[in-house]
């Protein structure tokens, strides 16, 4: 699948995706339920723990990983900006993109955490194995295990993506056909390889929340949150007498001790977690 060669190659399995994401999502939720209302639903405790700095670096460090989980409308919410008709159509596209990250994170943090409490672990999936034995039916765990390896892997060819392209600028030759020997072989080659270099280290380095903390710190609250703000200042230079100039100014200053403040979260929740994990360590 990496081997398409462009955004627009990839509408179909974005759909595919799409509906991946509802049904795992779907099936996460119904899981917890179900669990958190049977006879072998574990002890619910709903306090709060770790000492009072862990509790503020956690504080920062969840506020990172929610900032990537809604990052992921950022393409279509800087197509949003641009010149009609695209505006439009990608207005349209970034209210269902964040209709469905509302309707499933929510949905799964709220059965997850009703159903487990404190305990919950960073993939919920893993509150569903206790020892050896399963809390949910077999077959349900293995269909929403499945769900959720083949949408991961569509999704990661989105993000892969750009990387690719970039790639591809120093190894294509752009007055041949994408479909060419001459434009297949390095493309085959160099997607492979990135795909391969990916998935290693992803195994590797089973830090996914701390990963995702790491991103939004340094890539979805900038982009999200500082950046914008910045540039519509500098392009339309509203007055500083007026409230959107520092409404836009307050936005990027505490958006940016966040990003810092979260980089500094995650890097500190990396190391805590290299002391218990592994290269390569069952996350299970």
């Amino acid at each position: 699948m990496a081997q398409m060669p462009s955004f627009h190659s990839l509408r179909h399995i974005n759909l595919v995706s799409l509906v991946l994401c509802l049904s795992y999502c779907a099936c996460t939720t119904a899981g917890a339920i179900y669990i958190g209302n049977s006879k072998n639903a574990p002890p619910k405790d709903y306090s709060l723990q770790r000492d009072g700095a862990s509790r503020m670096f956690g504080v920062f460090n969840a506020i990172s990983i929610i900032a990537t989980t809604y990052g992921n409308g950022i393409i279509p919410e800087i197509q949003a900006t641009i010149a009609p008709p695209i505006k439009g159509k990608m207005f349209k596209g970034l209210l269902v993109c964040y209709a469905v990250v509302f309707s499933t994170f929510f949905s799964v943090a709220i059965s997850g955490y009703w159903a487990f409490g404190n305990q919950s672990q960073g993939s919920v999936l893993s509150n569903f194995m206790v020892g050896h034995k399963a809390l949910v039916p077999k077959w349900f765990l293995v269909m929403t295990n499945v769900f959720t390896l083949v949408q991961v892997s569509a999704v990661s060819l989105v993000y892969l993506q750009p990387t690719n392209v970039v790639i591809e600028r120093q190894f294509a030759n752009p007055k041949k056909d994408q479909f060419s020997i001459r434009n297949v072989v390095p493309r085959l080659i160099f997607r492979s390889l990135s795909v391969a270099v990916a998935t290693t280290l992803a195994a590797m380095l089973p830090f996914f929340g701390d990963i995702m903390a790491l991103f939004g710190a340094f890539g979805c609250i900038p982009l999200d949150f500082i950046l914008p703000m910045i540039f519509y200042n500098v392009t339309f230079k509203p007055s500083k007498r007026t409230l959107i100039f520092w409404g836009n100014s307050l936005i990027a200053i505490v958006s940016t001790v966040l990003s810092l403040i979260g980089a500094v979260a995650s890097v500190r929740q990396m190391v805590l977690d290299a002391k218990t994990y592994r290269l390569f360590a069952n996350i299970q």
